[in-house]
């Protein structure tokens, strides 16, 4: 399981012109999930997410959370984060799970947020979305369980 997380000032996302979702200050999180992922991965990634201090104090360093701040978040499905360019110049996204496997996953993942007492929106699994952000800092991290997966840690 892939997440990009950016810390953001506001973020939206829209299908076909109205918008489905939208935060101010807080995450917006493109999720990706792939082959093998479990629940047990998806709560890790959301607990890891959720506790993420990169929104500054007073002193101006990175130390709060989305707690810390009253911040939202913003959980948009990105399966082409498990795009692979090696080769020739299309991606090819077989290792990109499947929609039985990835809409639970990616479902669980947000309700997890939501349990840790955190705002959440969405986008719409699977639809063609248009995603408005203001990205704050700018700070982007890449979080990713796969190394959990094959046993290094």
């Amino acid at each position: 399981m892939r997440a990009v997380v950016q810390r953001v000032s506001e973020a939206s996302v829209r299908i076909e012109g109205e918008i489905v979702g939208k935060i101010g200050r807080g995450f917006l999180i493109l999720l990706g999930v792939t082959q093998g992922d479990t629940p047990e991965l998806c709560s890790y990634l959301a607990e890891k997410c959720a506790g993420l201090r990169i929104f500054t104090d007073d002193n101006g360093k990175m130390n709060l959370s989305l707690k810390d701040v009253g911040g939202e978040v913003l959980v948009v499905s990105q399966f082409t984060l498990y795009g692979d360019c090696s080769k020739g110049k299309r991606p090819s996204f077989i290792a990109a799970a499947k929609p039985d496997l990835a809409i639970p996953l990616y479902e669980r993942f947000i309700a997890e947020l939501m349990d840790q007492g955190l705002h959440v929106e969405a986008g719409r699994f699977g639809a063609d979305m248009q995603v408005s952000l203001i990205n704050d800092g700018p700070v982007t991290l890449i979080l990713d369980t796969d190394h959990m997966r094959t046993g290094r840690i």
